[in-house]
């Protein structure tokens, strides 16, 4: 007589489960791979590298043709010999007005540092209050519509008379030049900040300090960056032209100097060096610009 052996639904549950894990196939073991290395994309580099240097070959072909029988300006071979022989001590000094080129690119950043300095220090508040008050933005509009389109070396005279000095004066006129793309920019980015953001300070209840630095200054950056780089961009520009006119040490005062000289090769060399400063300005910028180009 065979006797029925019954199991509680539990330990069925249990046995059925125990011989589909020994029923099923036993997986392999998972082994990590590298991922793939990305191919480098030469033809992308190639399409980057090449319409400069083309660009650039191009520039010096034409200029060496138009000199090639030119007695009074520079080949390009000749204005590379001044220039090799110019860079190998760009620190000389012989007096106080006979200085390396390097000694006036400095002097000239160092006036472009300080005057675009001050002009951060005031037109970027500035632009916050007149973005953000209507009552400041309706009494600052008129003048800055005024005073804006005015060219910077119509100011370099009111300069040289309130300070009697040629160095504070051409501070002055980058300080005024580079102020008014940061004024504005900010106080448009300002404008354009979501009312809904402001409506939920205003439900807070947050001070107006809270709201410059927790609302308005993370939506305003873009804006206000973008006025930081044409302003640095006037700033250099400028400071050549002033330097011309003032004298002293400085980049604008070295090309006006090497005029006098009749040197014309050194005078290339100083255009070429001006422009990659302000290129070198532009790309720092714009680096620390793309770091903050956020909604």
């Amino acid at each position: 007589m065979v006797s029925a052996v019954f199991h509680s639904p539990l330990e069925a549950a249990r046995e059925f489960a125990q011989e589909k894990q020994r029923a099923a196939p036993v997986a392999a073991p998972v082994v990590a791979t590298k991922p793939a290395r990305e191919r480098f994309d030469w033809r992308e580099f190639w399409l980057r590298v090449l319409p400069p240097v083309f660009g650039f070959a191009l520039l010096v072909g034409i200029w060496a043709l138009l000199t090639a029988n030119s007695t009074t300006f520079p080949t390009p071979a000749a204005t590379f010999d001044a220039a090799v022989k110019l860079f190998a001590d760009p620190f000389y000094r012989k007096g106080p007005n006979d200085q390396g080129i390097g000694w006036n690119i400095l002097f000239s950043l160092e006036r472009v540092g300080i005057g675009f300095g001050l002009a951060a220090l005031i037109g970027i508040p500035l632009g916050f209050i007149i973005g953000r008050f209507t009552f400041f933005n309706r009494m600052a509009s008129p003048l800055i519509s005024l005073l804006k389109p005015v060219s910077p070396l119509a100011w370099l005279p009111i300069g040289l008379l309130v300070f009697k000095a040629a160095n504070p004066a051409a501070i002055w006129t980058i300080f005024i030049c580079s102020i008014w793309p940061m004024l504005i920019n900010t106080a448009v980015g300002v404008q354009r900040v979501p009312q809904d953001y402001l409506n939920v300070a205003r439900v807070l209840a947050l001070s107006e300090w809270k709201i410059a630095t927790r609302i308005l200054l993370p939506a305003v950056m873009p804006y206000l960056l973008t006025g930081v780089r044409l302003s640095v961009g006037t700033a250099w520009l400028v400071i050549v032209a002033a330097e011309m006119l003032t004298g002293g040490v400085g980049i604008g005062f070295w090309v006006w100097d090497e005029w006098n000289n009749l040197n014309v090769a050194h005078i290339i060399i100083a255009i070429f060096v001006i422009g990659f400063v302000g290129l070198a300005l532009e790309w720092l910028l714009t680096s620390v610009a793309r770091r903050f180009e956020y909604a």
